[in-house]
C-alpha cells in the first residue's frame, strides 16, 4: 500500500519536473543541468519501486529515462546492469558496467560485476585483473579475493602464484591495529587462506583456518567457514574422487559405512549441520550427509530432499532467469540415484545439466554433474561424448585433476598408452604427487608405452610416501628395472 503511494507520489512529482524542464530556455545550461539530475533522481527511484515488485520492463524504462537526463547516472547504470544480468543479457550487463567503470574505475559493484561476466565468458585472465585492481584499492573486500583465489585456480595458476602472499599481507594491515587479532576481523581472512590450502591439498591446514574462523557464531564468514569444512568432510565421505573413476562397478573402494572412519566424519558434519542458518544450502548438505552414510535408506531420503529442495518456489534457482534449471539440486539428485544403481535416471539430469551455460554461481555443480555424465559415458564406451565433456570442464578449470584422469582412462582404454600417460602426468601433478593411486596409473602407463625410467621415477615416489602402497613394486616396478637390463 505504501509503496503504491510512493509510485504515484513521483508519477506525479515526474510530471510536474517534465514541466518545469519544458520551460527552461537553452541559454540557461547550468540551471537546466540542475532540473535534469532532479529529473534523474525521479526517474531511478520509480525504477527501484518496479524493481522491488519484479517489473523489469518497468525499471528498465525508467532507469532507462533516468539516465537520459543524466548520462552519467552511476546507480541507474548499475541497476540496469544487474536487471540485465539477472535476466541472462550478458552483452546488455557488460555494457552498463563498461560505461559505469569509464566514469569511475573505482566502483566495486561495477568492477565484481564485470568479472562475474568475464567470468561467464571463460575470460578468467581478464577477471583476474579486475579482482587486482579491487583488491588493491581495498585490501579487505574478501569477497573478491576470495573469488580472486577460485580464479587463480581455475586459471591453473594458484600453485605459482607470486602475488597471493601480498594480498594476505595487505589484508592484515589495512585492518585497524586495535582490531587486528579480533576474531571477527579475521574471519573472512581464514576463509580466504583455508580456501588456498585446500585447493593446494593442505586438507589439514584448511581445516585448522576454518575452524578458527567460525567463530564467533552468526556472520557470513563465519558460516563460510562452517559450509566449507562441512563439504571437506563430505568429500572426504563420499570419495567422491575414487567413486568416479570406478571401473569395475563395485563399492569395494568405498568407505565401510560402519567404520570409525565414517562415523566420525558423519557426526562431524552433523555437528556442523547445526551451525547452518541458510535454510536451502542447510537442506543441501544434510542431504549429501545422508548420502555419505553409504546406508540405502538415507540415500532415498536425500534424495527426496534433493527432489523437495528441486521443486520449491524458494529453490537454489530462485535468482535465476525465468525457466532456469538448479543445477546443485540436479546434481545432488543425480549423486544419490548414481549410490542407488539407477545410472539412467542419474544421466537424464546429468544431460540437463550439461545443457546448462557456464556461471560462476554454479562453477563447482556444473564441473561435477559434467564428469559425472563423463563417467557415464566412459563406462558404456561413449567417448567422444565423455572428452568433449571433460575439455569442457578443463576449459572452465584448467586445475582439474579429475577430467585430466578422465581422458587418461579413455586414452588407456584405446591402449593409446603414451597419451594416456601425459593425461595422468598433469593429474598426477595437479594433485601435487601425493595421490598414490595416481602414481600407479601414471607408471603402469608408462611401463605399457615403454617408458621404463619413467615408470621407475614414479614407482619410487610412490614407495617413497607410501612403503606398503600394494603391488606398485612387483607389477610395475620390478617390471621396469627388467626391461632396462641388457
Amino acid at each position: 500500500k505504501d509503496l503504491k503511494a510512493a509510485v504515484s507520489d513521483l508519477v506525479q512529482a515526474r510530471v510536474f519536473q517534465n514541466a518545469v524542464l519544458s520551460r527552461i530556455r537553452a541559454e540557461q545550461a547550468e540551471m537546466m543541468f540542475q532540473q535534469k539530475a532532479i529529473a534523474a533522481t525521479i526517474g531511478y527511484q520509480l525504477g527501484l519501486a518496479y524493481n522491488s515488485q519484479g517489473n523489469d520492463e518497468k525499471a528498465i524504462s525508467f532507469f532507462s529515462e533516468a539516465l537520459k537526463q543524466d548520462q552519467t547516472h552511476e546507480k541507474s547504470m548499475l541497476a540496469l546492469a544487474q536487471i540485465h544480468l539477472r535476466a541472462g543479457s550478458l552483452e546488455l550487463c557488460e555494457q552498463q558496467c563498461s560505461a559505469l567503470l569509464r566514469i569511475d574505475s573505482s566502483n566495486e559493484d561495477a568492477s565484481m560485476m564485470m568479472a562475474d561476466l568475464l567470468c561467464r565468458n571463460n575470460r578468467f585472465e581478464e577477471a583476474t585483473f579486475h579482482f587486482r585492481q579491487l583488491l588493491d584499492n581495498n585490501p579487505t573486500n574478501y569477497d573478491a579475493m576470495v573469488q580472486y583465489i577460485q580464479l587463480l585456480r581455475r586459471t591453473g595458476t594458484l600453485h605459482n602464484s607470486k602475488e597471493l602472499p601480498t594480498v594476505f599481507t595487505n589484508a592484515e594491515k589495512a585492518h585497524p591495529p586495535n582490531l587486528r587479532n579480533s576474531a571477527r576481523w579475521q574471519q573472512g581472512l581464514c576463509f580466504a587462506k583455508a580456501l588456498q590450502c585446500r585447493y593446494q591439498h593442505r586438507v589439514s591446514d584448511a581445516l585448522k583456518l576454518l575452524n578458527q574462523g567460525r567463530k564467533p557464531k552468526g556472520t557470513k564468514w563465519g558460516e563460510k567457514c562452517v559450509v566449507e569444512m562441512i563439504e571437506i568432510y563430505l568429500w572426504s565421505s563420499l570419495d567422491m574422487k575414487n567413486n568416479l573413476w570406478s571401473t569395475g562397478g563395485n563399492d569395494d573402494n568405498l568407505l565401510d559405512p560402519n567404520s570409525n572412519d565414517t562415523a566420525l566424519a558423519n557426526n562431524s558434519i552433523a555437528q556442523l549441520c547445526q551451525e547452518v542458518t541458510d535454510f536451502n544450502k542447510k537442506q543441501m548438505l544434510t542431504a549429501y550427509a545422508l548420502i555419505a552414510t553409504k546406508k540405502k535408506e538415507n540415500i532415498e531420503s536425500a534424495l527426496a530432499q534433493f527432489y523437495a529442495l528441486h521443486t520449491t518456489p524458494d529453490s537454489p534457482q530462485q535468482n535465476q532467469p525465468e525457466g532456469a534449471i538448479s543445477v546443485p539440486t540436479l546434481v545432488g539428485m543425480s549423486t544419490a540415484l548414481l549410490m542407488l544403481k539407477q545410472t539412467p535416471k542419474a544421466r537424464n539430469h546429468l544431460k540437463r545439466v550439461a545443457k546448462v551455460g557456464y556461471n560462476p554461481t554454479d562453477a563447482d555443480s556444473l564441473e561435477k554433474g559434467w564428469l559425472m555424465l563423463a563417467s557415464i559415458y566412459i563406462t558404456t564406451g561413449k567417448f567422444d561424448m565423455a572428452q568433449e565433456l571433460l575439455h569442457k570442464a578443463l576449459k572452465a578449470n584448467k586445475s582439474c585433476a579429475q577430467a585430466w584422469e578422465g581422458l587418461g582412462l579413455i586414452y588407456e582404454k584405446e591402449q593409446a598408452y603414451v597419451d594416456a600417460s601425459m593425461c595422468y602426468e598433469h593429474a598426477w601433478g595437479l594433485g601435487d604427487e601425493k595421490d598414490p593411486s595416481m602414481g600407479y596409473k601414471l607408471a603402469w602407463n608408462y611401463l605399457k608405452g615403454k617408458q621404463f625410467v619413467p615408470a621407475i621415477d614414479v614407482c619410487q615416489k610412490v614407495l617413497s610416501a607410501f612403503p606398503n602402497y600394494p603391488k606398485i613394486k612387483k607389477e610395475i616396478l620390478d617390471k621396469a628395472r627388467a626391461s632396462l637390463r641388457p
